[in-house]
């Protein structure tokens, strides 16, 4: 049987029911689109980055299968864990590689509106994680938004499909956090 990319939720919920066999109908259906995601992510990687796209995707899939509680509401809530999986993912390999220099050589970064691909270096993306972690405890919608934005490079009319909230507010959203966030780094750099 083939499956669509709208098939995603009822998949999803068949999972939930304790269907494994719609864990193995899963992975060919969204993979092209963790693909994508993940594509997003490392843009934002220095060019000799060790990850690749496929490798990302594996890792988060390998993840996604050790949880057995997760009550997936649908295919935007599925990508949302996955997206946030993947930052974990580049966050911890940047903490590995950069254990050493953790804090050293933070330079002020600014979030830019377009977005265009740009290496970040690793005490950056240390730098930007542990403020996004903290903003997240002060509003978890809006530190959501920025993860999608800046780690994953969607735009903010995907975010506002992925959120189910108005283009609108992903951009009045997306002001306020960045500039929370720069302050926050700018206070720390």
């Amino acid at each position: 049987m083939t499956y669509l990319p709208g098939d995603v939720t009822q998949l999803l919920h068949d999972l939930n029911k304790g269907d494994r066999v719609a864990q193995d109908r899963l992975i060919p259906v969204v993979y092209k689109e963790l693909r994508q995601i993940a594509g997003r992510y490392l843009r934002k990687e220095s060019p000799d980055h060790s990850l690749q796209p496929t490798a990302l995707v594996n890792e988060v899939y390998l993840r996604l299968v050790k949880v057995r509680d997760v009550d997936w509401h649908s295919r935007s809530h599925f990508f949302a864990v996955s997206a946030t999986l993947m930052r974990r993912i580049l966050v911890d390999h940047a903490r590995a590689n950069y254990a050493a220099k953790r804090g050293a050589g933070i330079s002020a970064m600014l979030l830019d509106d377009n977005l265009a691909p740009m290496p970040v270096r690793p005490p950056e993306i240390v730098a930007l994680d542990a403020a996004l972690t903290a903003f997240e405890k002060l509003d978890p919608e809006k530190a959501r938004i920025v993860e999608m934005r800046f780690f994953g490079g969607f735009t903010e009319l995907e975010i506002a499909e992925h959120l189910n909230i108005s283009e609108r507010t992903v951009k009045r959203h997306w002001r306020i956090a960045k500039a929370w966030l720069y302050d926050e780094l700018n206070a720390h750099a």
